[in-house]
């Protein structure tokens, strides 16, 4: 299935090129001015040191602004880099692609600008400057023009994958570092799973401790009061009592049931699911996911609605709870926003739970609520 275009998305991309070829232009300049002041110095010794010591400070913090632009407009989380020599390296390649994407944005200028004076002209009747018929013109480069504008874009696309590729490629971690990353983040989510799991069996515990049998003992006790009643209308108002303790009882077990796993994920699929629960607390739910994803994924995909959007209405005071629930690309993006009092606790118990279930597939869990709201939680997941 091909996934949905978000014009946000593309905008953030554009922005992050765009600003990209303008700092090429400035790492263009730096490298040449390096790249002079080495010509005089030896290929060794102090003098060339003295050069590449204020040149690699210089290649760092142009590195710190490339590496923010990357995380705000392109979503890649690049590291430091290890060395000055790194920053270099980072900074030569990366000004080569943010070139490449400048004479793309040019070239679509150019083109743009061609296309309305041109049509500017058909439309006010203008000769053409060759005294041919202008719109023969016109309709003779309609072709041409949609085939260069589609693969200028393509172009941009490919170009977002470079810069990609050229930050995993100069800052990302070596392979040792990958897997020792790896295997952190493993043991992490292992014993945030045996974490959850053991919360979990908890919660229900008390549940049914504080809850259902509590019940249950209420309901014996009328039923023995029902037995001992010597006045049959008595007995008969017992026993009604009885049965709707009873239809209580059968409520909050189904409840407890629903919180260890829901079973309409089985019989009804996550979006239905989903409906249920911004039904039931009356939000609004924005479903855009063409195929369904892994059981697991949806299961924790549910929790964390359910999850939020209860804390939301429960605690945060909303008038307005918004759910959105879409695939982008191989990932499964959750947003539970509100418009309630904020300051939820991120390391709370339900907030905390969630974040070891998201972590336990390798997904990213954040909640941000500052004091007078909005309360906004993230979940990505990866269904791929």
């Amino acid at each position: 299935m091909v996934p949905r275009l978000r014009w946000s998305v593309v905008a953030r991309r554009t922005a992050g090129l765009a600003s990209g070829a303008a700092t090429a232009l400035v790492e263009l300049w730096v490298l040449a001015v390096i790249g002079l002041a080495l010509l005089p110095v030896p290929a060794w010794g102090r003098q060339r040191r003295a050069v590449l010591r204020p040149a690699g400070r210089v290649a760092v913090r142009l590195t710190t602004i490339e590496r923010r632009r990357l995380r705000r407009w392109l979503d890649v989380d690049a590291a430091p880099p290890a060395t000055s020599r790194a920053a270099l390296a980072f900074l030569t390649a990366r000004c080569a692609v943010g070139l490449l994407a400048g004479a793309i944005f040019a070239l679509l200028a150019g083109g743009l600008a061609t296309a309305v004076i041109m049509l500017g002209a058909w439309l006010l009747d203008e000769p053409a400057a060759d005294g041919g018929d202008t719109g023969l013109t016109v309709l003779s480069l309609i072709i041409p023009g949609v085939v260069l504008l589609y693969l200028a874009l393509q172009g941009l696309v490919g170009v977002v994958g470079l810069e990609r590729w050229v930050a995993a490629r100069f800052l990302g971690p070596n392979r040792t570092e990958a897997l020792e990353r790896r295997i952190e983040q493993l043991a992490e989510s292992r014993a945030g799973v045996v974490a959850a799991v053991d919360a979990e069996r908890r919660r229900i515990e008390r549940d049914l401790h504080d809850g259902v049998q509590q019940q249950l003992v209420a309901l014996g006790l009328l039923l023995g009061r029902a037995r001992r009643a010597s006045d049959p209308a008595r007995g008969q108002e017992l026993l009604r009592a009885a049965h709707e303790e009873s239809q209580r009882v059968l409520a909050d077990l189904r409840a407890v049931a629903w919180r260890v796993y829901p079973t309409a994920l089985d019989t009804l699929g996550l979006e239905e699911a989903l409906t249920a629960v911004a039904e039931g607390v009356g939000a609004s739910l924005e479903f855009a996911v063409d195929e369904p994803p892994p059981d697991a994924v949806a299961t924790a995909v549910y929790f964390v609605v359910a999850e939020a959007a209860t804390n939301a209405v429960k605690h945060a005071g909303t008038g307005r709870v918004r759910i959105e629930v879409r695939r982008d690309g191989d990932r499964l993006r959750v947003r539970v926003d509100d418009d309630g009092a904020g300051g939820a606790d991120p390391d709370g118990g339900g907030l905390s739970g969630l974040r070891r279930r998201v972590a336990a597939l390798d997904g990213r869990f954040a909640v941000t609520s500052p004091a007078g709201g909005p309360t906004v939680v993230v979940a990505e997941l990866p269904c791929g």
